[in-house]
């Protein structure tokens, strides 16, 4: 049962999005923050637990194992930091967002891959324990380069506070991650077990905050649709299609450069959106109307790259 959820994510999005859209009271509770624990929204929490189910399935030889530096893996996470960020730059003033949606796009193109990112290559017949290792180091990665660039693309709109920034990723990314797999080295019968549950857990959390961001921004989606649904499936576009040429152009296999696609343009949509939707991160606008639009690209963004994502990996998984 777990595998037939895992392998249907993507459709399963679509329909938590769909239900969002049509009844928003049914996960709205989860982003608006009225519900919190121990001075925590539930929101942040939520994020946690996600990377903890990340971090559970991890163990100290991962960590060691990516100081190895395969080309394959050094490439990918290169072009994950260069393509998206700049892509979503180029986007944004392409088409002239405004800039709650000009940040939003930005922020969501300098998160990290997402896991999704392993169950679509899994599907596409790619290179699994690749895509396993890039999403690994991207998240690891993104507590330092998702404040940097971020700041450094997203300055172009509004002051981004660095630092907040990084305190949110340390909190929520790091922490819970480092967590897990200490977690996993102590108690390894526990963690086994509590693992086979929390990636089901993970994707109901995922589909929660996406459906939440969705139905909560109904009215911004709605009076925006045009603009922010090109601009999300431009960003996804451009991430798939120069993941998978560039990696071809540096002599990467057919096998790794889809999976180099498929990490590359797929990103961690859930975490984009909740950094988006703290108070800190709306605290940085002086127009309340673009703080509440920044969250949104985020949450569009999950919908778009998991239909990408998953026809993509159809089509390869045929001709293989």
């Amino acid at each position: 049962m777990l595998r037939t959820i895992t392998n249907n994510f993507a459709a399963l999005t679509l329909v938590g999005v769909g239900l969002a859209w049509f009844y928003p009271p049914a996960f709205t509770w989860m982003t608006d923050g009225r519900i919190s624990f121990a001075g925590q929204q539930l929101l942040s929490l939520a994020l946690g637990v996600i990377m903890l189910a990340m971090g559970l399935t991890l163990t100290f030889d991962d960590y060691r194992g990516l100081l190895k530096l395969p080309r394959a893996f050094v490439a990918g996470v290169a072009l994950q930091y260069t393509v998206m960020p700049l892509s979503g730059f180029a986007v944004a003033k392409l088409l002239g967002l405004e800039p709650g949606l000009a940040v939003g796009l930005i922020l969501v193109a300098c998160c990290p891959g997402g896991t999704a990112s392993n169950i679509v290559t899994y599907i596409a017949r790619g290179h699994v324990a690749l895509s396993v290792a890039m999403t690994m180091a991207s998240t690891l990665m993104a507590v330092i380069l998702t404040p940097l660039l971020t700041g450094w693309l997203a300055g172009a709109y509004v002051e981004i506070d660095r630092w907040n920034l990084l305190v949110q990723m340390v909190s929520v990314v790091l922490v819970p991650v480092v967590l897990g797999t200490l977690l996993n080295r102590l108690f390894p019968r526990v963690a086994e077990k509590v693992s086979a549950v929390l990636p089901l857990v993970a994707i109901v959390l995922v589909i929660l905050i996406v459906g939440g961001i969705v139905g909560g921004s109904k009215a911004q989606i709605m009076e925006h649709a045009g603009v922010l649904l090109l601009a999300t499936f431009l960003l996804h576009l451009l991430g798939f299609g120069l993941g998978y040429a560039l990696a071809r152009v540096l002599g990467l296999g057919a096998i790794a450069a889809r999976t180099i696609s498929i990490e590359v343009g797929m990103q961690n949509s859930g975490l984009g959106s909740g950094l988006a939707k703290t108070p800190a991160f709306a605290a940085q606008f002086a127009d309340v109307t673009q703080a509440a639009l920044a969250p949104v690209p985020a949450a569009i963004s999950a919908v778009w790259h998991v239909l990408i994502g998953s026809l993509l990996a159809g089509w390869w998984r045929r001709r293989s």
